[in-house]
């Protein structure tokens, strides 16, 4: 109705020149150099854990299924439809029949087995996908388009999982070479795009799939991609990415900073953002070290945060924490109440767990000073304003920037007091995956709490609204006990020339490129 009086009202105007001519329609060609802030590291989705390898590996793997970003809903993509059983035990996907991998084989139930199998044996490698195997009782293949996965609980989170790249599926000759090979680029994938070259530190080539016919149901076209290739150039300065957009010698900058946002917008070229969701940039505890096993000066550290104040420091897209999931996570609720600067209470816990402020300002207790030590290896600016923030309340936060491989061998070891990090997943189970001691544990807790009833039953919950409670219930405990400090919600921010088009974010906020193409 809205539509016809919308009409009416149109034919009611002076007459006007026609509409403009339609844009240029996407075509093939071109190869679309975009650039990275850091080094992929390893180019198998299956391994892969940072963000630079997933929006590459994305590109050269499919999954099963695939998600809308804007509901969560799940979609055909290789599986073109699915079953699961009352109890969420176990899924029943029914397979297309025309994809295949770059190596020419075929995307078969047999080859999702090898997949799934080779996942779990590679263990701690495979740091996203074997969470997501957890708990993996059988894979049944009664013929070539049918694959029957069978967990040994409920496992309400699968179906979002085998949408994900790290469930993504590589050929079964893929899966007999080694981890490392793997990681180098030696590998066949079912995506869009093959790997053509890497070199650490430098670039990653990939080359369009002439013969891709099989993109999930969300995509534009049905045919391969339109681009020829993607360069991925490691460029680590950001106002080297900048000025390189600006003057056209890349197309896109997939890591753009909050200070590069103004001289992009002001030269007129897009911007693109959208929030990851899954767990947001937070600070997390060691709970076995001495000092922050005390409940009163996690919560304390908490309460002293103004996250109003960091907004100031952000880019225009992102936006404070207001719970432990970003807002972009399906069945988000939020905790912003929790979440709120109270120095007064900061001071009052700190007071009764018997720290008293020293001569500097610093509190401290039996000759001991109320220093913490905060892990990190990302280029945060804020981090600065939070130790600000904290020595107002009397806590000396040590900032302790190091390398990737630093920060992964100290969380390995576990030794660490305080780690700043974030984790993308489109969906609720994150919370278990890290924080349950059955899980990764990352608060390194000795034994199991309330909160860890809590996410186990919500593996189990088919229900979306009894989930999202049990959900809410759990971050609830996870901020009020100080088991994780909330920050900053991570936005991927990317800026590109007004030449590219169709560049578009799935659901975990990472790109997809399939449909991308380049104006001549």
């Amino acid at each position: 109705m809205l539509r016809h009086a919308c009409l009416a009202a149109a034919l009611l105007l002076p007459a006007t020149p026609g509409p403009a001519a339609p844009g240029p329609a996407p075509h093939e060609g071109g190869v679309l150099k975009a650039a990275l802030s850091d080094d992929p590291v390893c180019l198998d989705p299956q391994q892969a854990g940072n963000n630079s390898s997933l929006n590459v590996g994305r590109q050269i793997t499919d999954s099963l299924t695939d998600q809308r970003p804007d509901t969560g809903e799940i979609v055909p993509w290789i599986a073109t439809s699915w079953q699961v059983s009352a109890d969420r035990r176990s899924f029943t996907f029914h397979l297309g029949d025309h994809a295949t991998f770059s190596d020419g084989g075929p995307v078969d139930a047999a080859a999702v087995k090898a997949n799934f199998e080779g996942i779990l044996k590679l263990g701690a490698r495979a740091i996203l996908g074997a969470g997501y195997l957890a708990g993996l009782r059988d894979i049944r293949t009664p013929d070539s388009r049918t694959v029957t996965v069978t967990f040994d609980r409920p496992n309400a989170q699968f179906l979002q999982a085998s949408s994900t790249m790290s469930l993504g599926l590589l050929s079964p000759a893929t899966e007999v070479r080694s981890a490392e090979d793997r990681c180098q680029g030696r590998l066949a994938g079912s995506g869009p795009f093959v790997v053509a070259d890497f070199q650490h530190n430098r670039a990653v080539r990939l080359a369009r799939r002439a013969d891709y016919a099989w993109p999930s149901s969300l995509a534009r076209h049905p045919g391969p991609a339109w681009l020829d290739g993607i360069t991925y150039l490691v460029i680590p300065e950001s106002g080297v990415r900048t000025g390189s957009l600006l003057s056209g010698q890349i197309d896109a900058d997939l890591g753009v900073t909050a200070q590069d946002e103004t001289p992009l917008r002001a030269a007129g070229l897009p911007l693109l953002a959208r929030a990851n969701p899954g767990l947001v940039y937070s600070l997390f505890p060691n709970e076995a070290d001495p000092l922050l096993r005390e409940q009163a000066v996690r919560v304390a550290l908490d309460k002293a945060i103004d996250r109003a104040e960091l907004q100031a420091i952000l880019s225009r897209f992102e936006a404070p924490a207001t719970a432990v999931l970003a807002r972009t996570t399906p069945l988000y609720t939020s905790h912003a109440d929790l979440l709120a600067y109270d120095p007064a209470g900061s001071a009052r816990l700190l007071d009764q767990a018997g720290w008293r402020t020293g001569p500097d300002g610093i509190r401290q207790r039996d000759g001991r000073r109320l220093t913490i030590r905060l892990s990190y290896w990302q280029r945060v600016p804020y981090l600065e304003l939070v130790q600000q923030q904290a020595r107002l309340a009397g806590i000396d936060l040590l900032l302790d920037q190091q390398t990737i491989s630093q920060m992964t061998a100290q969380l390995e070891s576990r030794n660490f007091q305080l780690r700043f990090a974030n984790l993308t997943r489109a969906d609720p189970d994150i919370l278990r995956a890290v924080f349950s001691v059955h899980g990764r544990n990352a608060g390194n807790r000795a034994a199991a709490a309330p909160v860890d009833a809590l996410v186990d039953d919500s593996l189990a919950e088919a229900d979306p609204q009894r989930r999202r409670d049990l959900v809410s219930r759990a971050e609830a405990l996870l901020i009020g006990e100080g088991h994780v400090i909330p920050l900053v919600e991570l936005t991927t921010v990317i800026g590109t020339t007004k030449a590219v088009h169709d560049l578009s974010f799935e659901a975990s906020s990472r790109l997809q490129f399939h449909d991308a193409w380049l104006e001549r």
